[in-house]
């Protein structure tokens, strides 16, 4: 590999010749090419001609984990999501929280918590809370997907009734000046007004102590809570006919070419 190529360059050459390696041409999707900065569009004709014999694929990526034929959360926390210790921390801090309070927390605020971030760890970072909410409204109560979708606004606004600070992460990560887009604004009042408000700043409160790195916790700690309040279809998340299944058949198959 030339050494005068940029870092760039040479992971575009080294992710070529795994590509000519590979029995099906592998193409990234636009949104791949933004993250980026690149606003190239793929040329499939061309792609064609410089690899005869091969076609776009069109089923799994050979180098990603098979799923299984009936993929469940499960499946997908261990063959996608992975790693997935801050969501399965914040879970635990619910569970203990509810323990040290002697009123055990609901199962739904826990089961919120476990899932609340899969837009970040397994889809995509933007608007994450709506992307999550999203793909789980049809398997879960009305009321969980909700919450996650309100965690995105609540997380940039403090509430000193339970003990939930601005977190100093983000003064490190966005700057101090940084101000929330007006959207996030609008939609912070509107779930600060809301029946369910408590239920999604839950999901802030258990978020911002479940970042240690030196906790271990186990998916398999949480599969009754899984069974009971997530709604497995039969024919497999991703195969159904839910209004969110092509968001889980996209993780399934992240380079399908159409």
């Amino acid at each position: 590999m030339n050494d005068t190529m940029t870092l760039a360059e040479r992971a575009d050459a080294l992710e070529h010749r795994m590509m000519r390696e590979l029995d099906a041409i592998i193409v990234k999707s636009r949104l791949f090419n933004l993250a980026d900065g690149d606003m190239s569009i793929p040329n499939g004709p061309a792609l064609l001609a410089q690899n005869p014999g091969k076609h776009m694929l069109m089923g799994d990526d050979p180098r990603l984990p098979k799923m299984p034929e009936r993929p469940t959360l499960m499946d997908f926390f261990k063959h996608r999501f992975g790693p997935a210790n801050h969501l399965l921390q914040s879970a635990r801090h619910a569970v203990r929280a509810g323990m040290e309070e002697r009123a055990g927390m609901e199962e739904k605020v826990v089961l919120a918590c476990l899932v609340h971030d899969i837009g970040v760890i397994g889809f995509i970072r933007a608007d994450h809370g709506y992307w999550g909410a999203q793909m789980v409204a049809p398997y879960v109560d009305e009321e969980v997907a909700w919450a996650i979708r309100a965690h995105q606004a609540l997380r940039f606004y403090a509430d000193e009734s339970v003990g939930y600070e601005y977190p100093q992460s983000y003064i490190k990560n966005f700057g101090a000046d940084y101000r929330p887009d007006p959207y996030i604004e609008e939609e912070y009042k509107r779930a600060r007004a809301h029946k369910w408000y408590m239920t999604a700043r839950m999901i802030t409160v258990h978020d911002i102590y479940s970042f240690e790195p030196d906790v271990v916790v186990h998916l398999e700690d949480f599969t009754d809570i899984i069974g009971r309040n997530f709604k497995q279809p039969k024919e497999g998340l991703g195969w159904d006919s839910s209004p969110s299944a092509h968001m889980w058949r996209t993780l399934i198959r992240p380079t399908r070419y159409l």
